[in-house]
């Protein structure tokens, strides 16, 4: 019984992926899916599911094997569509029904949607770090992991075959023979082996809008390089004429204000990259957005920077969202990229990315441009 329950359950959880995965353009395109994301589950709308099932018609109508019938009759009964007609209708009407699926589910559905290749790490697959885990007992140690009960247990035993024990006054002294202490073995335990930047000008001209379709385009991307890798650290950047890190609130919060000096964001993820992710032991991704509105010459600077940080990366990402202004930096850094040694590793891989993001529509186009030759 439990058996078929769980055939039955997998079955129905297929059905959801399948009805997520025919709308996930969708689900992708807006932002309200940052909304229902709780702790590692996201909670999506999809029409209601009804499993197909028998139903007994008390009314005893004709129909198919009811009687005789002549060509071009109607099968079943005439009906209009469910809770239609004139007055009022006793038939149900379609509603959403609310599914969790976890991030990696999802995760899953993005890269067969996509067709996004696994990931193969540059540098160490894994970190590893000592942890030391109080599973063992031993004969020698600091008083204060002296082991109560298996000491006093000890020291029971030792006075009732000595004979030294009295019920009457059951005493128990330990003497140093019979105290055991906890102890400890260190195993190498995995720690976070990818580092991901995100930067985002958060200056005048970027609106609401612009400033969304960011912040939808790194949850998907960020989901999708949490299903690749075991642990993930990520750190996220804020930029108008100056730079700042900020905790992961405030970047899908922070309002817009202020001038652009693209610069400064890159000069920051480079010393944050340079002191903490060395790149022969961190998988490094660091992802720009901006609507490609800088100030003057800050576009060389910026560039000069990208160019410095490319060797430490494996991938640097740009993605410029459609806005009012004109938006030059994506050409800027383009022209700048072009046979740039740095920009390509010795396979051909892009290091470099760049992406024009037009609208929402626009985003799936561009995850696939950032990933999609497995970074």
């Amino acid at each position: 019984m439990a058996s078929s329950i769980e055939h039955d359950s997998a079955r129905y959880r297929d059905i959801i992926k399948g009805r997520v995965r025919k709308e996930l353009k969708q689900y992708i395109s807006h932002s309200e899916m940052l909304g229902r994301k709780g702790k590692n589950l996201v909670s999506i709308p999809i029409p209601r599911i009804d499993i197909p099932h028998f139903r007994f018609d008390p009314g005893g109508s004709e129909g198919v094997g009811q009687g005789d019938g002549e060509v071009g009759d109607v099968l079943g009964r005439a009906r209009a569509g469910p809770g239609s007609g004139p007055g009022a209708g006793d038939q149900p009407g379609s509603h959403l029904m609310e599914v969790e699926l976890t991030l990696d589910e999802l995760a899953q559905l993005l890269g067969e949607f996509l067709e996004l290749p696994h990931i193969e790490p540059r540098g160490k697959d894994y970190l590893f770090s000592d942890k030391d885990r109080y599973n063992s007992i031993r004969r020698t140690g600091p008083e204060s992991l002296r082991h109560f009960k298996r000491t006093y247990k000890h020291a029971l035993k030792r006075q009732i075959i000595s004979g030294t024990y009295d019920p009457r006054n059951p005493r128990i002294v330990p003497i140093r023979e019979d105290k055991y202490y906890r102890s400890w073995t260190s195993r190498p335990e995995p720690q976070a082996n990818a580092a991901i930047l995100y930067m985002m000008d958060v200056s005048g001209s970027m609106g609401q809008e612009q400033k969304d379709i960011v912040r939808t385009e790194t949850f998907w991307i960020d989901t999708w390089l949490r299903h690749q890798y075991r642990s993930v650290v990520t750190r996220y950047i804020v930029h108008d004429v100056k730079a700042q890190e900020v905790d992961q609130e405030t970047f899908y919060h922070l309002t817009e204000n202020g001038g652009t000096a693209i610069s400064s964001a890159y000069m920051l993820a480079d010393q944050l990259v340079t002191r903490d992710y060395p790149s022969e032991s961190w998988n490094v991704y660091a992802f720009h957005f901006s609507d490609g509105d800088n100030w003057g010459a800050d576009s060389k600077r910026a560039c000069e920077v990208v160019q410095q940080m490319l060797p430490k990366l494996n991938l640097f990402g740009y993605g410029q969202v459609r806005s009012y202004t004109t938006g030059q930096f994506l050409s800027t850094l383009r022209d700048f990229a072009e046979g740039l040694p740095e920009a390509t590793y010795p396979d051909g891989t892009a290091r470099l990315v760049t992406s024009l993001i037009n609208d929402r529509d626009a985003i799936l186009d561009s995850i696939k441009e950032f990933l999609g030759k497995g970074a």
